[in-house]
């Protein structure tokens, strides 16, 4: 093979703003189809409807459709630059708790899931609210793909950290997810439509969070409150 073909051929930079653009559209189609969709499953009679689950099951799917793509537009405006849009700064808990709680409040009672919360009542903590509500949000969609009916959001400070768990009463996460340390190739599976991009997205973010040489990370486990599978994010 000649030398000049076996050189991998570098994205042009007009690929890569095309892909961004059209991920950016994807992302606001889903948007609307989301939004669409909450509206439907939040009228009054809508749960008397006899497409009420496959609305439901739409709704998921939607969802996760657009945590994926809103993942994916963080991480390219990564490339080549020092870093994401990182605005970290004082945030009340009770205040994310209340947001997080209400972006997945129609998919859970849509999927007959109740959401529970415990968390310090009037605790401050510095973070990047945007993004903390992303990592948040998301391990509740998937949660719900999981879980039987419970969903726990548990946040605690723990020493010099800020502790965020998201809890399910289902069958937990299988031993080589929990053996790799949250590895997001560990949760590459085709068979399940897992390509580990919300658990990179989730690690990065906590990497992103440091003080005084402390720096964040994630974890997965088994058991907590509700016996199953546990997200855990850890901010300093």
């Amino acid at each position: 093979m000649d030398e000049q073909e076996a050189q991998p051929q570098e994205g042009s930079p007009e690929l890569f703003m095309f892909l961004a653009s059209t991920v950016h559209d994807m992302k606001n189609s889903i948007s609307v189809l989301s939004g669409t969709l909450e509206n439907l499953l939040s009228a009054p009679a809508s749960s008397a409807a006899p497409e009420y689950g496959q609305m439901a099951q739409m709704l998921y799917q939607t969802k996760r459709l657009n945590d994926n793509l809103i993942q994916l537009l963080a991480l390219y405006k990564d490339v080549g630059k020092p870093g994401y849009p990182f605005d970290p700064a004082p945030r009340s808990i009770g205040d994310l708790v209340e947001m997080v709680s209400g972006q997945a409040r129609v998919l859970l009672q849509s999927r007959g899931v109740a959401l529970e919360t415990d968390y310090p009542q009037d605790a401050i903590w510095t973070l990047d609210e945007d993004l903390v509500i992303g990592v948040l949000v998301h391990a509740i969609n998937n949660a719900v793909r999981y879980t039987r009916d419970r969903i726990r959001l548990a946040i605690a400070i723990d020493g010099d950290y800020l502790e965020l768990r998201v809890e399910d009463n289902g069958s937990g996460f299988p031993e080589a997810m929990l053996d790799s340390g949250a590895s997001p190739k560990a949760a590459i599976n085709f068979l399940n439509n897992s390509s580990g991009l919300g658990l990179y997205f989730s690690s990065e973010v906590a990497k992103m969070h440091r003080h005084r040489q402390r720096g964040g990370s994630i974890a997965l486990a088994n058991g907590g409150t509700l016996g199953g599978g546990c997200f855990v994010l850890r901010l300093p």
